[in-house]
């Protein structure tokens, strides 16, 4: 069994889709970042990061979704979450550490400011290119990285639920989704899944 920590509106909920599509056996934690759960000591010792999502197996303890996207996608082959092919697997890599590394940094400048600076103004500046850059991102993604319907093409992975969790963001980061048709069907598509609906209704619980 498989135990997931997460926060509502946050990446965890990549994680949260991928084990619902591969029928994994799991048990989910909410953690309260209104009361910073994320930080207490009974967290930290199961993830010293003090973050989510956190997935518990029974080998240890995985962070970053995109690692964990990879063990669910690799530990339930049968529900064909990840190409077989060594190439087509570092791509569908490269999507999610894109994702990772460079368009959850973007959304995190408008309420994370702190980890990167000091000043009052510093936040506020960073804040103000949110819609600029998460733009940005997204454009990139829109033109040449999302190839349609889903992310690797005709075969849903785990990439289309990280793509999906991000997709969520854009309304509040500024960007307006109806200049994205790709992105904008993706995210339809999406809703429209049994696994989805499922984890959305958790999530809310």
């Amino acid at each position: 069994m498989l135990k997931l920590y997460f926060a509502p509106g946050t990446c965890a909920l990549a994680s949260h889709i991928a084990l619902a599509e591969a029928g994994a056996p799991y048990t989910t934690e909410k953690i309260d970042f209104k009361t910073n759960q994320q930080n207490s000591p009974e967290y930290l010792k199961i993830n010293p990061k003090g973050r989510v999502p956190t997935l518990v197996t029974d080998r240890g303890v995985l962070t970053e979704t995109p690692a964990m996207l990879a063990y669910i996608a690799q530990t339930f082959p049968q529900a064909k979450l990840a190409p077989d092919d060594a190439f087509e697997f570092a791509r569908l890599q490269a999507f999610n550490s894109y994702l990772c590394s460079t368009v959850h940094i973007c959304h995190a400048h408008k309420m994370r400011g702190a980890r990167w600076a000091t000043q009052e103004t510093s936040f506020a500046d960073m804040k103000a290119m949110v819609p600029k850059t998460m733009g940005a991102c997204f454009n990139l993604i829109e033109r040449d990285m999302l190839k349609g319907p889903w992310v690797m093409g005709e075969n849903y992975t785990v990439g289309d639920s990280y793509l999906y969790t991000l997709t969520l963001w854009l309304d509040g980061d500024g960007v307006d989704i109806a200049t994205l048709p790709k992105v904008k069907a993706h995210r339809a598509a999406m809703e429209s899944r049994p696994a989805v609906q499922k984890v959305l209704a958790e999530q809310r619980a």
